[in-house]
């Protein structure tokens, strides 16, 4: 569970008394809000600026609707959407889930389910991110293998040499010059670095 008092939030609805009900049960429940907007363009502005720790979209909103804030939003992994609308049909459900919505509340809503979809919503992304982030890792790592290898096989084939050997030197070559592995291998495939 996040402490609620650290917890930053902003608000897209475009009914006023909804977006004010909304802040004033937020605030009472411990969370900061950093701004409440009544349009989908204006949210994407709003969570781009303020960087919340989660956004509460309305799905219907004029000019740009939630969904679409909501997708902007997920796509740069800014922060976990909450989806709130009237609308409780599985389709409109299932494009929610789509647009990234992590959580899902259904008007009119009670104080009561705020705090655990947001709770859920912000769990679920850090899920996400560590994911994203490891996956990114991953990748980082599958590239540079993919590099020194085509670097190894440049000096086999040009200098003679067996992998091991190599290897070893690209090893040795990165260590007496403070230079990445990564940095080595591109230098021997352009060609700036030889034995």
């Amino acid at each position: 569970m996040t402490d609620r008092s650290s917890v930053r939030v902003v608000i897209a609805e475009d009914e006023s008394i909804i977006r004010m009900d909304l802040r004033e049960s937020l605030e009472e429940e411990g969370y900061i809000v950093v701004a409440d907007v009544g349009r989908g363009d204006l949210a994407i502005d709003a969570v781009r600026t303020h960087r919340p720790d989660v956004a509460l979209f309305d799905i219907k909103m004029p000019e740009v609707d939630g969904l679409v804030a909501a997708r902007a939003v997920t796509s740069e992994r800014l922060c976990p959407v909450v989806m709130l609308t009237a609308f409780s049909q599985r389709e409109v459900i299932e494009q929610a889930r789509d647009a990234g919505a992590l959580a899902y509340i259904v008007k009119p809503f009670q104080r009561t389910d705020l705090v655990p979809a947001i709770e859920l919503a912000i769990a679920r992304f850090r899920e996400l991110q560590e994911l994203a982030d490891a996956r990114d890792d991953l990748d980082k790592q599958l590239e540079l293998r993919k590099l020194l290898d085509r670097a190894k096989g440049l000096l086999q084939d040009e200098c003679r040499m067996t992998e091991a050997e190599a290897y070893a030197f690209i090893q040795q070559t990165a260590m007496s010059s403070r230079m990445r592995m990564v940095e080595v291998a591109r230098g021997v495939l352009d060609g700036s670095i030889r034995p």
